[in-house]
């Protein structure tokens, strides 16, 4: 069994369900909010970890974002990665999925190539679930989407479980192949100690537009051709409702209601 060369794609999101909007970019205004990193892309990280650990490679972990990500990185080496990167220069920002994927294609190709690009299923800020099929389709690769586990791994490629609307289905992913992962049934892992001290020193490398001889047109906000109208935090409007009647009587009221909040 051949060493895997394996790329995570990581993002930092937001630690709060109070947001603001740039009401002139349609973007998300993230000074001043903690962030972390994102629960699905988690999960991702800890299966390329575990793959790792059983059949020896390389894990590499990708982030595009401002400077300040590079902290989030260098956790992940402190967790077992062994190298990383972070995407970031100016003509980046604002990006949608599209951009945010064509971005991400170039980071990968300019650091692989490799066996498997692990993605979380969505990144929670979004919700769209859109970059690993797009940075897939980019880079010209098959895609497995909603992977649960993994069993077996051999020289040409990795048996997964995935789940669909309708069916839970065993598939093999043939090296190279982009998977993106649902919530595993492992949590992250912790760093030792001795790991996470000796992370602090590490300097992540910074690879910006010219670097990536990124086209700029296709970067960014300038890249984009979706903008967000809105970003709001729901409101939770609890009560408690009492029927009275008979048994049938409750029945029809509670269909009643059911069918007011568009349940059925």
């Amino acid at each position: 069994m051949k060493n895997l060369n394996i790329c995570v794609c990581i993002k930092q999101v937001p630690d709060t369900q109070k947001v603001k909007i740039d009401p002139v970019k349609g973007t998300m205004i993230r000074k001043g909010v903690p962030s972390i990193m994102n629960p699905y892309d988690e999960s991702a990280l800890e299966m390329a970890l575990e793959i790792k650990d059983m059949v020896g490679g390389e894990v590499t972990t990708i982030s595009m974002g401002i400077p300040s990500v590079a902290n989030m990185l260098r956790y992940t080496i402190a967790l077992g990665a062994d190298r990383t990167f972070l995407l970031t220069s100016p003509e980046f920002a604002g990006a949608d999925t599209l951009a945010t994927s064509y971005t991400l294609s170039l980071g990968i190709a300019e650091t692989g190539p490799y066996d498997l690009i692990l993605f979380g299923k969505q990144a929670i800020d979004g919700d769209t679930a859109q970059v690993g099929p797009e940075v897939a389709s980019a880079l010209n690769m098959p895609l497995i989407a909603y992977i649960s586990n993994f069993f077996e791994i051999d020289d040409d490629g990795l048996k997964v479980e995935r789940f669909t609307d309708y069916s839970r289905e065993i598939v093999k992913a043939k090296f190279p192949s982009v998977i993106t992962v649902l919530k595993a049934k492992s949590r992250l892992r912790m760093p030792k100690l001795s790991q996470l001290i000796h992370s602090f020193d590490i300097e992540i490398p910074f690879l910006n537009a010219k670097r990536l001889k990124a086209d700029i047109n296709r970067c960014g906000l300038k890249g984009s051709p979706t903008r967000v109208k809105e970003i709001f935090s729901p409101i939770l409007d609890k009560k408690v409702i009492f029927i009275d009647g008979s048994i049938n009587e409750k029945a029809e009221k509670f269909k009643d209601i059911l069918k007011d909040i568009r349940i059925i």
